[in-house]
């Protein structure tokens, strides 16, 4: 009897794979230089060796600690955390839905297996430090083994300036994405160029670890209705936060 193969898995890779590194060599270079300087100074002031070795093996422990926790959010903590922020937007089935940010598609495909009649575009621009492996290519693959290629499709777009047209959207997403926007205006021009291309009445949940309070703080100047900011939620790694708004009508 013939067997249909099974569709690869979907692989949304490692997040900030160069802090993994560093956090890694950092652990190593913290044992060895314990290691180095407790032989060098054990014979004549043993406890200054002591207490600097249990140092080096404490900052050695937390840094391969913190890679570790990001390596679990990579692989399963963002997994859990999209259906999470999926249902904050309570998709209906029929909508427009925007991934800024995109990535491999992690919320992109997402929001497509939420959706019936609907459509989920990614935008990214593709940079391979803060996602490893990040080229269009893996995310259209992911949405073929996710079983929604036909309801997803991506743009290489900055989110800064986006090739939409006003009121284009009924839901707009985005994780870990607009933080990397170095500076605080560019991170503003990001989320009002979000606002732009929702339609009246559009809804938002923009999730991240850092300037989660900025996002939320140009939302409310914008008028923006039941604009509201998430506790921390250690599902991924950094703890992340997320806020919800709507755009007035």
């Amino acid at each position: 009897m013939n067997k249909t193969p099974l569709a690869k898995k979907a692989d949304y890779g490692l997040d900030g794979p160069p802090i993994i590194r560093n956090l890694v060599l950092s652990g190593v270079a913290f044992v060895v230089l314990g290691g180095f300087v407790y032989l060098l100074l054990a014979s004549v002031r043993s406890l200054i060796a002591g207490v600097f070795l249990s140092c080096s093996l404490l900052a050695g422990l937390l840094s391969f600690l913190s890679a570790g926790l990001m390596v679990r959010s990579s692989k399963v903590g963002k997994l859990r955390q999209r259906e999470r922020l999926m249902d904050l937007v309570e998709l209906r089935g029929d909508e427009m839905v925007l991934d800024v940010g995109c990535g491999r598609g992690l919320l992109l495909n997402a929001a497509a297996k939420r959706l019936t009649t609907g459509k989920a575009v990614g935008i990214d621009l593709w940079e391979t430090e803060d996602l490893s492996d990040n080229r269009p290519e893996v995310t259209l693959a992911n949405a073929d083994a996710e079983g929604v290629a036909d309801r997803v499709e991506v743009k290489t777009s900055d989110m800064q300036q986006m090739p939409f047209s006003d009121g284009t959207f009924d839901i707009a997403v985005a994780s870990m994405a607009i933080h990397n926007i170095r500076n605080k205006d560019g991170r503003a021009k990001a989320v009002r160029e979000i606002a732009r291309v929702l339609k009246p009445g559009g809804r938002v949940a923009l999730q991240d670890f850092i300037c989660t309070d900025e996002y939320a703080q140009i939302l409310r100047d914008m008028g923006w209705a039941s604009v509201e900011r998430s506790g921390l939620n250690a599902a991924m790694w950094p703890p992340v936060r997320v806020v919800t708004g709507r755009k007035p009508m």
